[in-house]
């Protein structure tokens, strides 16, 4: 299991195959993190280890970005939901691109009847206008649609969707997306704008929600990471897990390194044992050879180190940590269930 303590996530209703892991409870996952950090990836990667064992997990996206639809090689993603992919053992997952427009749409049917009349309003430029004057509508929208996922049940009374994940908005702007009860305040203080906006932070303040955070061991994301939490923690919001992603391995054993960062490492030690060992001609080449490695070697120590230090910081955060290994080949579909079968080996799902 990964490091810090408690357990949540099982599956639809006792449906799928009983498994104990960190999130036990745990319906909706939220996955947030600083831009360049591989936001989109751990997201699709979480939602194939969730659904691995014969669950029925939804992906979701809510930035307008086909970032789903890019790393599962698929041509862009309608306005619908629409399975993408077989996980390990059985499972699926399906993805749901949001579009706020359609999202109000939709509204509008719920809770006016109006979708005719919502319609008219799209040609005339009105929903646009009103999404883009009132941004906290919007974000009541998006969040409004995921979270009748996680509460929608079929016919029998079964959830629909083992879990629902959620691939959000960046650390910069997390708190203030899913802060929706703060959000519509100054839209509506009453009615069904008001009930919805309700609705929508009950489900993302319950124990069945966690607020995930994607990081780099590098000292500007794991900051942004630790502010992230905070902010979930001082919003009432419920802080998860932190997936600290393309962890490159050590490569060198630990006495090689701290003699590199501790410029104890010899280039003209190493030139010798290059020679001896036939893999340089001459002693002017293995001189050449023998410096460059040292450099490179000096190099990783360092980023060693610094990659140690951040690691420790993130242990001030308090909630579960997963590994996720810097991919050779990039992040294609096997990359993803590679990462997919990392989370699961670590107890994210």
């Amino acid at each position: 299991m990964s490091e810090a303590t408690g357990k949540r996530f099982s599956g639809q209703d006792g449906g799928a195959e009983a498994r104990d892991t960190d999130w036990d409870g745990v319906r909706l996952h939220v996955v947030s993190g600083k831009g360049g950090t591989g936001k989109t990836t751990v997201a699709a990667a979480l939602a194939l280890a969730l659904a691995a064992g014969g669950r029925k997990v939804l992906l979701v996206e809510v930035e307008g970005r086909q970032g789903i639809a890019q790393v599962f090689d698929l041509p862009p993603l309608p306005y619908e939901e629409r399975k993408i992919a077989v996980a390990p053992g059985g499972g699926d997952v399906y993805a749901l691109a949001i579009d706020p427009e359609e999202a109000m749409l939709e509204y509008l049917e719920m809770f006016y009847g109006m979708k005719r009349m919502g319609k008219a309003l799209t040609r005339m430029g009105v929903v646009d206008f009103a999404t883009t004057i009132a941004p906290g509508l919007r974000d009541v929208l998006v969040t409004g649609k995921t979270s009748e996922a996680v509460r929608r049940r079929d016919k029998s009374g079964r959830r629909v969707y083992d879990a629902i994940v959620m691939d959000a908005p960046p650390t910069g702007r997390i708190a203030r997306f899913l802060n929706v009860t703060q959000e519509v305040a100054g839209l509506a203080r009453m009615g069904p704008v008001k009930n919805h906006a309700d609705l929508v932070r009950g489900v993302l303040t319950s124990p069945e929600t966690a607020v995930h955070f994607v990081t780099l061991l590098e000292e500007m994301p794991v900051q942004e990471t630790l502010d992230g939490i905070a902010e979930m923690r001082a919003s009432g919001l419920p802080a998860g897990g932190v997936f600290i992603n393309m962890v490159r391995p050590a490569g060198l054993p630990e006495s090689a390194l701290q003699a590199a960062s501790g410029s104890r490492f010899d280039p003209a030690e190493l030139a010798l044992g290059l020679k001896a060992a036939g893999l340089a001609d001459g002693a002017a080449d293995a001189t050449l050879i023998a410096e460059a490695l040292a450099e490179e070697v000096t190099e990783h120590a360092l980023r060693t180190e610094l990659e140690k230090r951040e690691r420790l910081t993130l242990e001030s955060a308090g909630t579960h940590r997963y590994d996720l290994p810097l991919l050779p080949d990039g992040a294609d579909l096997a990359g993803l269930y590679e990462l997919a079968e990392a989370l699961r080996d670590q107890g994210a799902a």
